[in-house]
């Protein structure tokens, strides 16, 4: 038996479709803030989040009363969240180190991390307040010592969201703006008259916010492709199929567009998993979110072995790729192209995406067969230098650099 699938998404063309319409209507709009600045921002905000101030820029009396409206409860959470968070981040800064060598007697050769020196950090809020993405943006880049850190989400009731603004302002941005989706993008990275753009861009977004910054990479840097959410579950008969389709539609229901694929070697999980999500969806109450995504954009696989199911986990690169088989180590050691594995039944993505303390800012896409998530080393950029120190040292690079000079012509 071949590789098959159970069932189909949209066909890659469709897809096609809807990205080019993503794209037309971003362009449009970063014309529109390059040419009017505030203005644009103003009528963005109005038109797509009912939302107006003068200045989108949280004073430090805003901020604090924002911050008193979070529980005691909540605060102690999102506190928990940043501890896992920095701690882990920390790790990777260490694992990063300053070189100097001495190649030849007088010759030396190095390089230094430099922390990029503004970074704007968006925060969705849109759908669901997603306070975690703080955590992951701000904390990392005040952990990689950026000393400009601003971060913007959209609001959420009419008023920025208290436990986004207590996430960033913990997390150590120094700016925090109100503003949503692709004008906050763009004033972050074109600026305007009341923001000063950043060097580089990060932080996840819906289809219209990846299209943004993919647009605007060039003019400033970016983390990664951090688009709709994708999840992918690789099983075997191990598993329970309540857990698979759980885990399927725990992503699913971030937006419309959210792919979900099932990769399995057993006809039965995948029949039966596909019947419990049918299940899960009359009683979820994010079902009209969930049902669309997995209407339009999910997959089931069926293979033959695990060779085939890696094979085909490594071509599909997704973002969130839960690992539930006999054999989960296995896959850690084979599996290169996805954003982030989670490793056995216990392992959910959710508890990733929040808590546990790696980065949820992960690459969508394919774009994991070329880069990793977010992390410390993202907001750090590797520069050398060299220097020679003694005349002999001198006259021997010369020698060989005249020759290989004449070489090229």
């Amino acid at each position: 038996m071949a590789i098959r699938k159970i069932k189909s998404s949209k066909s890659e063309d469709e897809k096609l479709e809807e990205d080019t319409k993503v794209k037309t209507v971003v362009e449009k709009t970063l014309k529109e803030v390059e040419a009017d600045g505030d203005k644009a921002i103003r009528n963005l905000s109005q038109k797509f989040d009912n939302f107006d101030r003068s200045n989108f820029l949280l004073t430090k009396s805003e901020i604090e009363a924002a911050m008193q409206k979070v529980s005691v409860r909540d605060m102690e959470d999102i506190k928990f969240a940043q501890s896992q968070i920095r701690r882990f981040a920390e790790e990777q800064m260490n694992s990063m180190k300053n070189i100097e060598i001495e190649t030849l007697p007088g010759v030396i050769l190095g390089h230094k991390n430099i922390p990029v020196q503004s970074v704007g950090c968006y925060v969705p809020g849109g759908k669901f307040p997603m306070v975690a993405s703080a955590h992951m943006s701000v904390l990392t880049a005040s952990v990689a010592g950026v000393p400009r850190i601003i971060s913007s989400a959209p609001p959420v009731n009419g008023e920025p969201h208290p436990a986004i603004v207590a996430a960033m302002k913990m997390g150590g941005a120094h700016e925090i703006y109100v503003l949503g989706g692709i004008q906050a993008v763009a004033a972050m990275a074109i600026g305007t008259e009341t923001i000063e753009p950043v060097h580089m861009l990060v932080g996840p977004g819906n289809a219209f916010v990846a299209e943004a910054k993919r647009q605007l990479f060039g003019r400033v840097g970016i983390d990664l492709f951090a688009g709709p959410t994708e999840t992918m579950v690789i099983a075997d008969d191990t598993v329970d199929p309540e857990m698979c389709a759980t885990d399927l539609l725990g992503q699913a229901e971030h937006g419309y567009n959210s792919p979900a694929c099932l990769i399995t070697n057993s006809e039965n999980l995948a029949a039966t998993t596909i019947n419990e999500i049918e299940r899960l969806l009359k009683i979820l109450p994010t079902s009209e979110t969930a049902s669309a995504s997995w209407r339009d954009y999910g997959d089931v696989v069926l293979c033959d072995s695990h060779q085939e199911m890696l094979s085909m986990a490594n071509e599909m690169a997704y973002e969130h790729v839960q690992v539930m088989t006999d054999r989960d180590d296995w896959y850690l050691e084979h599996m290169h192209s996805y954003g982030a594995l989670f490793l056995g039944q216990r392992t959910n993505v959710a508890n990733g995406d929040k808590v546990i303390g790696t980065n949820h800012t992960l690459p969508t896409k394919k774009a994991g067969r070329y880069t990793g998530g977010l992390w410390v080393g993202k907001f750090l950029k590797t520069h050398s230098y060299q220097k020679i120190i003694t005349d002999e040292a001198a006259a021997k690079i010369g020698e060989y650099g005249s020759r290989l000079c004449v070489l090229e012509g």
